[in-house]
């Protein structure tokens, strides 16, 4: 049988609100469709940069491959790397069958301050904070740097690379007004901006919540995923928030697509770890692991 369920979303913008009502909506999961509308924003022979981690983005670059663009060539920062035939992916091994798959290497700071510049991909960042103009925070949450809120991984070569960027997608799977602040704790990632001389700001973004882009440099809900309101969007973002005019619904991955997504491109289940937290990610984390050994 099918699985399928009767889902109705309702956008509350009062009585020029669009209903859409989905009468055959798969049962997807939020880590899943965020990584069906990352590889959407991936064209044929496209020249895609993956971080370090990044699993979605790793998800979503390995079913864009599958599905539509078999063509591309992918840049991870794992081994600092460029292949055409990605390794499966790997939590205990990712280095080494990087390393194996690479049609060539080289130093972290090369590919970032050499190579890129040249090359221009489109690469997924996942920030912690994100601001109305597309600008990020990879550092820390809290105004006090030595006593954080929250310490994040840091800032890689984002400081270098969003400078000259003209394509980046960002993607954030837990939204909350921690996340999408009036200002930023901390600046590492450059969006759009009046002095901005070079590269363009991110075109896109995706949350567990909906689609976004920024046409005039502040950004906008152009999508809704299923049963998420406009009200539930506006009172998770801390800024004034655009809507567009021709707010859609997101669309659902078919039954063929989920199948392959769980079963070939991702089985062990990494793109989970980032919607996780915790004491459910640690869970994730050693169930992982102890599948990943044994393949």
């Amino acid at each position: 049988m099918p699985r399928t369920r009767r889902g109705i979303l309702i956008y509350a913008m009062g009585s020029t609100a669009p209903d859409f009502e989905l009468t055959t909506e798969l049962e997807c999961s939020v880590d899943e469709l965020i990584c069906f509308c990352l590889a959407r924003q991936i064209n044929d022979e496209d020249v895609v940069a993956l971080g370090l981690a990044t699993p979605l983005g790793a998800v979503a670059v390995l079913l864009a491959r599958r599905l539509h663009a078999p063509n591309i060539f992918i840049a991870s920062a794992i081994a600092t790397s460029v292949t055409v035939d990605p390794p499966e992916l790997s939590l205990t091994d990712a280095e080494g069958r990087w390393v194996e798959a690479a049609l060539t290497s080289s130093s972290f700071v090369t590919g970032a301050a050499d190579y890129l510049p040249s090359v221009r991909p489109k690469e997924f960042f996942r920030p912690g904070q994100v601001d109305r103009h597309g600008n990020t925070n990879n550092i820390s949450i809290g105004k006090d740097y030595k006593r954080p809120r929250l310490r994040m991984p840091g800032v890689g070569g984002i400081p270098d690379v969003s400078v000259f960027m003209s394509d980046m997608c960002l993607y954030v799977p837990r939204h909350s007004r921690v996340a999408f602040p009036k200002k930023l704790d901390f600046l590492s990632g450059l969006g759009h901006s009046e002095e901005r001389r070079a590269g363009s700001g991110p075109k896109y973004l995706v949350s567990d919540l909906g689609q976004f882009d920024f046409p005039d440099g502040n950004m906008r809900l152009t999508h809704l995923h299923p049963s998420v309101s406009v009200d539930r969007v506006v009172a998770k973002t801390a800024f004034e928030l655009a809507i567009s005019d021709d707010l859609q619904a997101t669309a659902l991955p078919t039954e063929r697509e989920l199948d392959l997504l769980r079963l070939e491109v991702d089985p062990l289940g990494l793109r989970k770890l980032e919607t996780l937290s915790g004491a459910e990610r640690r869970r994730a984390l050693h169930g992982i692991v102890d599948r990943d050994v044994q393949i």
